[in-house]
């Protein structure tokens, strides 16, 4: 399957922006609040947030961070975690030294004990120490039914390793660079899950980020192939997190697209449109925490498709 109807969510106890993900996250802005009030606005909307997907019917599975060790991104767990149907789990190399502290063996017992199964750990933390880094499904966005892996390259996307994820994974790779203007410059977006979803059926994308036409070719070729719908974003509905987006499958069967409402309101007509031939969608204000962290509604979903433990 695609899609999932259980994720795993961490609620913040220390959100901030991060000064060691700053350098090269060009979504981050500092708000000019105390620490403490920018958390306590950041929970509220993480809450409001759950409460939302809880209600439209997906199993939220939430674990409460810790003061100590001081992890300020916390609330965006798929960077070092993946939960795989086969039972595996893939754990990650961080760019930021803080958020390796993020890695913590008892959400893997937390996740056990909601009834899920863990077979195999593959653990690619290793490539730290060489300076390499792969942001899990930050850096990777999985076609899961044609068993695709698709990455833009970046800091914190490694090309060597991404390949051999997708050798562990059986999937084949998609590689490309994909830009951003910043002060004029064109630089690396630090993580394909803002720029690129992937659902079931169609594939929320910010094609002119992809300069080189020759990647952007054998992308969209690989979608079209695949027989996913195209609906294509602006660069500026980027910036409004209209790429980072997730679609999921509520207990009544029902899917639904799970966005902030930043980037809801950055959609035009047509493009919701699209989006609803194939789906409900579910939005929520996430405007501290994406101004702050850099990161939005996606980012704070880790999926969890492994197998439930026979009873």
């Amino acid at each position: 399957m695609q899609i999932t109807n259980t994720i795993l969510m961490i609620r913040p106890v220390n959100f901030r922006m991060n000064e060691q993900t700053a350098v090269n996250n060009y979504f981050m802005e500092d708000l000019k609040e105390k620490n403490k009030t920018i958390n306590e606005k950041a929970q509220e909307e993480f809450d409001a947030f759950v409460d939302k997907l809880r209600g439209v019917g997906l199993n939220v599975i939430v674990v409460d961070d810790t003061l100590e060790p001081d992890t300020p991104d916390s609330i965006f767990p798929n960077n070092w975690i993946s939960f795989h149907k086969n039972g595996t789990v893939g754990v990650y190399p961080m760019f930021a030294e803080n958020r390796r502290n993020e890695r913590r063996e008892d959400i893997l017992e937390t996740i056990e004990n909601h009834g899920f199964l863990i077979n195999n750990i593959m653990d690619y933390t290793a490539a730290e120490e060489e300076g390499v880094f792969l942001e899990g499904t930050g850096s990777i966005i999985m076609d899961r039914v044609n068993n695709k892996a698709y990455c833009a390259l970046s800091e914190r996307a490694d090309e060597e390793l991404f390949i051999e994820f997708c050798e562990d994974f059986d999937c084949m790779p998609v590689i490309f660079t994909a830009n951003q203007t910043v002060d004029g410059k064109r630089l690396p977006i630090y993580h394909t899950n803002v720029m690129m979803a992937i659902g079931e059926d169609f594939s929320v994308i910010c094609l002119e980020t992809i300069d080189d036409k020759k990647e952007r070719k054998n992308v969209i070729d690989h979608l079209k192939n695949d027989n996913k719908e195209i609906i294509e974003i602006t660069e500026k509905q980027m910036h409004s997190f209209a790429g980072n987006m997730l679609q999921v499958l509520a207990s009544d069967g029902q899917p639904y697209l799970v966005m902030s409402s930043a980037a809801y309101n950055s959609l035009n007509t047509g493009q919701i449109q699209q989006i609803e031939k194939y789906c409900k969608i579910v939005h929520s204000p996430l405007d501290t925490i994406e101004t702050c962290g850099g990161g939005s509604a996606r980012c704070m979903m880790a999926e969890v498709f492994l197998p439930k433990k026979n009873n």
